[in-house]
């Protein structure tokens, strides 16, 4: 059996996804390009006795890169070698971007690449008031050109029968411009078996990733003997081709009243108001918030139920010893912290699947980019910020529909900043400990102070953004250029495959550092290297000659925590964080804490001797815990651990720390990288410890 391979490529907002899952009938799998997180998504065909690699390559208005989704598409197209490179070049487009796809369709062309041309949405052609004529068009583009509706499925097996189509040569419909002409003779002296517009684009680029050094700095001498600027010749090459593209396409496409875009305007009259867009925006910014923060918790119970009872039905099935507790508290604990955030994960992404489907979410970057461009973000930055106030994980990942790689990266790196929900139990615990219950200006002072946390959350997220943007180097320029494409209906098939691949995504790349971290704070938690670890009843009894065997064992738990070796590391820690008002006990707390925020609270019970299954909600327990901590006394200072000046400490610290390993792990997911994913564990960190530190300093 043959085979060949079919590339994708359109503008975004022309449904070539919906077109690549109808190919694909959805047998096709997703990774990332080589050493970047963009997307990489790829299926198989069988049909006309051969066997289809379809690339859905991601979407561009130009063969130019300006982001990271871009130069995927140029380095494919435009390197032989590559293994993506294709048989075909299928260019998308529809009835109202049909010219800016005729010029994307030009420029894989003329790079020497045999394509067809492709109109989806054919049903939206009389809705927009188009007239079209084919076959003038088809003479023009000197190919076929496929009229084709993904959602309902008409003209794919036409498409198909065209993926074997013989293309006559291809004659350029753009002269390059003249004034250039001497710049690109002595390119093409370095490029002889490449086409003339291959080489205009080597020459009309900073930088070439697939290039060899020595072409690069070959090409670097011509701009400058001949003084050029690439941003200029990429600047005429587009106006000229759209220019002449726009005549020559007049007589071919007519128009008539646009229906469609009149709904889309008086829709956009109140999305995009300059008040009421906002306020609606926030809207449905508070229902995503509602929906990760509440509609989830039923489904993340219903899974920390079912993982306890496998747990339980572990521990019955096996005998006891260090092997089952791995497998019950380590291994099954472990994917059990995986899977529970998959409702939050699905939730968040479901949201962000029909915003983009609906065509709302050009609207958010519209709205957004104003306010966020100051920080070094972007438009898209807003959600991944504001789903960070309920977690984290979705919230990094959601950082994914930004394209300018710095952007992205700048997101991602202060998004932890936002005050998720996990730290909500550590925030009840110790505002309720050393802020009092009373009214200042009618208003609870714990409640304050509640807020305060998330406030500080928002600006210690815009003020990292504003320091990281001026240290972070973009390699390119980042406008805002975009279309506002008309609102459709979502497709619910890309919607759902969406959410499955985010899913899949989180539960294999991230799940497996958090499994394994899982595992050794297991280790850690649950061993010790003396036989005060291993018989600690004798020890509590040594100590203790007047504890009863009931007081005896309602000790060992805490005992052993001490003993363990995460014990010997809080007391390991101590002198480190001694400065901010915290003894060993605390430094337990924190190193737990790494695996969940909301840990901490389990773990101060465990070590003052309650048991780790304490509700927070629940009144008596939580004042049982209360009177606990506020009768600790630190042994460095001979004070309350838990005082005014340790308390306010202990939130700065939380406020600005690295919140968990669930957290590092989908940073390093999404960056790709462990570089980036330590600078920022290390900067939130240290962060953390110098504000805490001032702060116990000036209030102790």
């Amino acid at each position: 059996m043959k085979r060949k391979t079919i590339a994708l490529l359109g503008n975004p907002n022309v449904g070539k996804t919906s077109l690549f899952n109808r190919l694909t009938k959805l047998n096709q799998k997703v990774g990332n390009y080589p050493g970047i997180t963009v997307d990489k998504r790829i299926g198989s065909l069988k049909a006309n006795e051969t066997e289809y690699k379809i690339i859905d390559l991601p979407g561009t208005y130009t063969l130019f890169p300006n982001s990271l989704d871009e130069e995927v598409v140029f380095n494919i197209l435009s390197n032989r070698s590559n293994e993506d490179f294709p048989d075909l070049t299928v260019v998308v487009t529809e009835p109202s971007s049909i010219n800016r796809g005729v010029v994307i369709y030009q420029q894989v062309r003329e790079l020497g690449l045999p394509a067809i041309f492709v109109i989806n949405m054919i049903d939206e052609v009389d809705q927009k008031g188009l007239h079209v004529d084919y076959t003038a068009l088809e003479n023009y583009l000197q190919t076929k050109v496929v009229q084709t509706n993904a959602r309902s499925g008409k003209g794919i097996d036409q498409l198909i029968q065209h993926f074997d189509i013989e293309l006559k040569p291809y004659f350029g419909a753009f002269d390059l411009p003249q004034k250039y002409q001497n710049a690109l003779k002595d390119a093409r002296q370095l490029f002889p078996l490449a086409t003339e517009y291959l080489t205009w684009q080597y020459l009309a680029q900073d930088s070439v990733s697939s290039l060899p050094p020595e072409k690069t700095a070959a090409l670097q001498k011509i701009r400058q003997s001949h003084q050029l600027d690439t941003q200029e010749l990429q600047k005429d090459e587009s106006i000229s081709r759209h220019d002449k593209v726009a005549n020559d396409l007049a007589p071919i496409i007519s128009k008539k009243e646009n229906k469609r875009l009149s709904i889309t305007d008086k829709i956009d009259n109140l999305l995009i108001h300059p008040v009421l867009g906002y306020v609606i925006f926030f809207g449905l910014l508070f229902l995503i918030f509602q929906a990760i923060y509440s509609w989830a918790g039923p489904l993340m119970d219903g899974i920390d139920t079912l993982f306890a009872s496998l747990s339980d039905a572990v521990a019955a099935a096996l005998p006891e010893g260090p092997l089952s507790a791995l497998l019950v508290n380590g291994v099954i604990a472990g994917i059990g912290g995986i899977v529970i955030f998959l409702p939050q994960i699905v939730i968040l992404f479901l949201f962000i699947a029909i915003m983009e489907e609906t065509g709302y979410m050009s609207r958010v970057v519209f709205l957004m980019d104003r306010w966020l461009r100051p920080f070094g973000l972007n438009g898209k930055s807003v959600i991944p910020l504001m789903s960070g106030a309920a977690c984290a994980i979705p919230a990094v990942m959601s950082a994914r529909n930004i394209e300018n790689p710095k952007e992205r990266l700048l997101t991602i790196l202060v998004t932890p900043f936002m005050t998720c929900s996990a730290r909500l139990p550590i925030y009840i615990v110790i505002i309720g400990l050393v802020i009092p219950d009373e009214t200042f200006l009618g208003f609870n002072l714990q409640g304050i102070t509640l807020f305060g946390m998330y406030i500080l959350g928002v600006l210690g997220a815009l003020l990292s953004a504003l320091v990281l943007n001026e240290i972070i180097k973009s390699i390119r320029k980042s406008f805002l250029i975009f279309e506002l494409p008309t609102y459709k209906v979502p497709d619910w098939k890309n919607v759902l495959n969406t959410v499955w691949e985010k899913s899949l995504g989180f539960l294999i790349g991230a799940g497996k550092i958090i499994l394994a971290i899982s595992i050794i704070l297991w280790v850690l938690g649950n061993f010790g290297p003396t036989d005060r670890f291993s018989d600690p009843e004798t020890y509590i009894a040594e100590a203790n000659p007047e504890f009863s065997q009931e007081e005896i064992d309602h000790e060992v738990t805490a005992y052993k925590t001490e003993y363990s070796y995460l014990g010997y590391l809080g007391r390991g820690i101590e002198p480190l964080i001694r400065p901010l008002g915290y003894d060993w006990k605390v430094g337990i707390g924190l190193l737990a804490s790494f695996a969940a925020r909301e840990v901490f609270v389990g773990t101060m019970a465990v070590v003052y001797s309650l048991g780790e299954d304490v509700d927070i909600e629940d009144e008596g327990q939580r004042q049982t815990l209360f009177e606990r901590m506020k009768g600790e006394i630190n042994r460095n200072t001979g004070m309350p651990t838990y005082n005014f000046a340790t308390g306010i400490s202990l939130l700065l610290f939380y406020a600005f720390a690295m919140q968990c390993m669930a957290t590092i792990g989908v940073v390093k997911r999404e960056t790709g990288s462990w570089k980036w994913t330590l600078i920022q564990t290390g900067f939130m960190t240290g962060l953390a410890y110098l504000v805490a530190l001032v702060a116990y300093q000036l209030l102790k």
